[in-house]
C-alpha cells in the first residue's frame, strides 16, 4: 500500500515558494516621494471622487435642533420606558375584623390594610398590550 503523506506535505511547500516569487516593486513601490494618498490616486484614476461625493453627502449637525438631537439620543430611561411597559400592579385593600390574640386573648381592633397584588415588579415585552381593554 502506497502513503500518500508525502504529496499531501508538498502542497503548503509549493503555495508558499508562490508567495515569495512576487516582487514587493510590482506590488508596492518603494520610493521616497510615494505617499498612500498618491497610491490612492493612481488607483482611483488621480481624482478624489470617492471624499467629494462623501462631503458632498454630509449635513452638519447645526442645522439640527436641539429638541431633535435630543429625541434621538438613547439614554437608560427612554430605552427601558419605551421598551418595557410596568404592568399594572393594583392595590388591595384589606379588612381585618376585630379579633382576640392567640396567646394573651388581647383584644385588636379591626383596620384596613393596603398592600399590592404582585410582590415584584413585572415588565410587558416589547409588543405586548399594556392598556386596559
Amino acid at each position: 500500500m502506497k502513503n500518500n503523506t508525502v504529496p499531501l506535505s508538498i502542497i503548503p511547500l509549493l503555495l508558499a515558494l508562490a508567495g515569495c516569487s512576487t516582487s514587493q516593486e510590482d506590488l508596492l513601490p518603494v520610493d521616497k516621494d510615494t505617499t498612500m494618498m498618491s497610491i490612492w490616486g493612481k488607483q482611483t484614476g488621480g481624482s478624489n471622487t470617492l471624499y467629494d461625493q462623501r462631503s458632498q453627502l454630509r449635513r452638519p449637525l447645526t442645522e439640527i435642533s436641539v429638541q431633535e438631537q435630543q429625541s434621538y439620543t438613547r439614554t437608560a430611561e427612554n430605552e427601558v420606558q419605551a421598551q418595557f411597559k410596568r404592568l399594572p400592579n393594583p392595590d388591595m385593600t384589606m379588612y381585618v375584623f376585630p379579633h382576640l390574640t392567640e396567646g394573651e386573648n388581647v383584644p385588636v381592633p379591626g383596620y384596613t390594610t393596603v398592600f399590592p397584588l404582585h410582590s415584584r415588579t413585572h415588565y410587558a415585552l416589547p409588543g405586548e398590550r399594556t392598556e386596559a381593554l
